[in-house]
């Protein structure tokens, strides 16, 4: 009978050890984090995180890189895509509002005709045709003077250049306004070079009712704007 008993203590107190130590081993097995020796989680410290690729939408000298650029902001050169717009015929020789009639629209077919037509819109969209036309070929001369950047878009973009560029995306317009159909014209117009205008190689303009003190020559005065090279 005692050795019974004794069996039976033995048996339990080996049961409850067991108990424990499984115990011990599953608690360990599910433990979210060890604390290591500066009393952080380790298994926090030590996680990977994912990274998440952020675009650098402006370089060093401050021009826009686009994530999907539609033209090459470095050389200028258009891009597949811009090649393979198809531009209406017109005829040259038509005067200026007859060639806007013509080109007017709603959609300007590229990123480059769109910040072109862009600036035309903002700087210039209560003046004359040929103040229009003015300023987009200012935009246009910068483009490819090598003293701006070599792009309409590069353009738009250079720091402290124009006032209505906040930040590092165009201004929404509305494509169903007259005004903006006609900025899309004059901006194909001068793409194609398809008119002259008086303000030559004018590289600056700005509106009469300011007077910066420029020392630049002087080339024209269309509408409200003085055009300087």
């Amino acid at each position: 009978m005692a050795i019974h008993r004794r069996f039976t203590v033995k048996l339990l107190i080996s049961l409850r050890s067991a108990l424990l130590i499984g115990g011990a081993l599953t608690a360990a097995s599910v433990a979210p984090a060890q604390a290591g020796p500066s009393g952080s989680l380790a298994s926090v410290a030590n996680a990977t995180l994912p990274k998440i690729a952020v675009p650098d939408l402006l370089d060093p000298q401050g021009q826009p890189q686009l994530s999907q650029p539609e033209t090459d902001t470095d050389t200028g050169q258009a891009s597949p895509i811009d090649e393979a717009i198809d531009q209406p015929d017109v005829d040259p020789s038509q005067d200026l509002p007859t060639l806007v009639a013509e080109l007017r629209g709603p959609e300007a077919g590229s990123r480059e005709l769109e910040c072109l037509a862009t600036g035309i819109y903002f700087e210039s969209k209560g003046e004359p045709l040929a103040g229009q036309l003015a300023v987009g070929q200012v935009i246009a001369n910068r483009a490819e003077s090598g003293r701006f950047a070599s792009t309409y878009c590069g353009v738009l973009f250079q720091r402290g250049q124009f006032s209505f560029i906040h930040g590092r995306s165009l201004p929404h317009v509305s494509h169903s306004k007259r005004q903006w159909q006609t900025a899309v014209a004059i901006a194909k117009i001068v793409d194609q070079d398809l008119k002259e205008s008086k303000v030559g190689d004018a590289l600056f303009f700005h509106a009469r009712y300011v007077s910066p003190s420029w020392h630049l020559k002087r080339v024209a005065s269309i509408g409200n704007h003085i055009f300087y090279r």
